[in-house]
């Protein structure tokens, strides 16, 4: 019997196999998310994520300008609020000479090609622990869309090129884009995290910046009635659609491996960018194995990478990125 179809002919050799490729990844995919605290010229390494560290704003400038030196163009800056400036409403939010603020500027004024994507959400500055201002023990949706609508002008006042509401309130894109275009924002982004699920993968980031639920007996213990159920698929686009009728001009999938039938549903579906954010938990679970020998490291993270972007993404927010970035440039 002649076999006349041989899919192995195009699988041959590396060369055949790089010319036939049909999903290639680069540094122009990768946005690093980034930990700031208060004080100077100090980091402290977060246990459950080795090789991530939070920063002060000096080294965070230093390492953002390390990071363009590889070919990773953004990063997503978060804070680690101390406990002093936390209140229900989150007012450190958008305090003109609070720490994001100055971090946006440093960076900005420092290396003005880097794209600053700062996190718009409450968590890291309530008391709660909560993405929202609690009212009655409930999160108060519409309460909160004015906070983070003022939170996402002080974002755009200090230079942020494209602000990142993760709170998953209802109508806080509309919110957002109407307090940008009012102040004259008109050019900074909205990435809005379209469809976050409430997920168990979280488990480190909120360990590094202590922003998880607190234990009030008033108020909820989970984020399950604002962040989407993860048994649902189609409710997904819904979120979508709604998000980009409210004016996003990229739209999140969060978390990413463990939901990238979500990403190939939804990239189907629009022509907008997706972002996909790649999470701790996805991070820890690699970098524990890979520490135990039970995977290769640097193959791990380009197989998982290349697999979240062959999916549909167009950029992966991931703690991977500099170590990725690393990698390609070999």
């Amino acid at each position: 019997m002649i076999i006349f179809s041989r899919n192995r002919r195009l699988r041959t050799n590396e060369s055949i196999r790089s010319l036939v490729r049909e999903t290639v990844l680069t540094t122009n995919d990768f946005v690093m998310p980034m930990f700031v605290m208060e004080g100077e010229n100090a980091q402290e390494a977060i246990p459950s994520m080795p090789g991530i560290f939070r920063r002060t704003v000096d080294l965070t400038v230093k390492e953002c300008k390390e990071l363009l030196s590889l070919g990773v163009k953004a990063v997503n800056i978060y804070m680690k609020v101390p406990e002093n400036l936390k209140d229900n409403l989150g007012t450190e939010a958008w305090n003109p000479h609070g720490l994001m603020q100055r971090t946006i500027r440093e960076i900005k004024n420092a290396i003005p090609e880097m794209i600053v994507m700062p996190d718009v959400a409450l968590d890291p500055y309530s008391i709660y622990g909560h993405d929202g201002i609690i009212t009655n023990g409930q999160v108060d949706n519409d309460a909160t869309n004015d906070a983070l609508a003022r939170m996402s002008v002080s974002h755009a006042e200090a230079g942020a090129d494209v602000v990142a509401p993760s709170d998953m309130m209802d109508g806080r894109v509309a919110a957002i884009r109407q307090a940008l275009e009012e102040t004259g924002h008109t050019n900074v982004g909205i990435l809005s995290y379209a469809a976050k699920y409430a997920s168990s993968f979280y488990g480190p980031f909120r360990s590094a910046l202590d922003s998880a639920p607190k234990d009030f007996q008033e108020i909820p213990k989970d984020k399950k009635t604002y962040q989407m159920d993860f048994h649902n698929s189609r409710e997904a686009l819904n979120e979508v659609y709604k998000d980009i009728e409210e004016g996003a001009d990229i739209i999140m999938i969060k978390p990413g491996l463990p939901y990238l039938d979500i990403v190939a549903k939804v990239r189907q579906e629009i022509d907008l960018p997706i972002a996909v954010y790649n999470v701790s938990g996805e991070y820890a679970m690699l970098k524990a194995a890979a520490q135990n020998g039970w995977l290769d490291n640097d193959k791990a993270i380009i197989e998982s990478l290349t697999c979240i972007k062959r999916a549909g993404a167009d950029m992966i927010f991931t703690y991977a990125a500099k170590e990725a970035a690393i990698l390609l440039n070999q």
